[in-house]
């Protein structure tokens, strides 16, 4: 599996750029660009990684798994989870991604489907969804409330509800 610092260099690369022109684009410096391309740095906050993907010229799914990166799965109101769907493929988190839960089971790369609502994301997005069914400490959560499917701020659990997977993370789009 091709590493995020590998990616990074590619794209820079190909849109024919290098490590300073990158540095300025994005923010930080050439020892920064460095850095993520050799791996030394292994996280990337989420504002460098849309400013990557912008500079890059590439979108963040792009960015994060490469081009052999499988459909996203989307993420609709009804219908199928994104775990039921005939393209949706698991993933342990990876360790790029800055997130603040530590979570162990598979989870799944998601994005908003079209004419959806799922503020404060939106398609286009990417979310990283761990399933789960119970709650298991105050964050946004995809829950099913009156055969619908929705993003909640849960801080506590609730019985009106019933949690189909926390969310691990929120990307906004490029």
């Amino acid at each position: 599996m091709e590493s995020l610092g590998s990616r990074i260099k590619q794209l820079r690369l190909r849109a024919k750029l290098n490590k300073a022109a990158l540095a300025r684009n994005v923010g930080v410096s050439d020892v920064t660009i460095s850095y993520w391309e050799s791996g030394a740095i292994k996280q990337i906050g989420h504002e460098r990684l849309v400013a990557l993907a912008e500079a890059l010229d590439c979108s963040l799914a792009t960015l994060l798994e490469g081009n052999s990166a499988p459909l996203l799965p989307t993420l609709n109101n009804e219908g199928p989870l994104p775990w039921e769907q005939v393209q949706s493929t698991s993933l342990t988190v990876p360790e790029h991604l800055p997130l603040k839960a530590n979570w162990k089971a598979p989870c799944m790369m998601v994005t908003p489907g079209p004419d959806t609502n799922f503020a404060p994301a939106k398609p286009g997005d990417l979310l990283l969804l761990g399933p789960t069914q119970v709650f298991h400490k105050a964050g946004q959560y995809l829950v099913e409330k009156d055969g619908q499917l929705q993003l909640t701020q849960l801080s506590k659990a609730a019985n009106d509800v019933a949690i189909q997977a926390v969310v691990l993370g929120h990307w906004k789009s490029a």
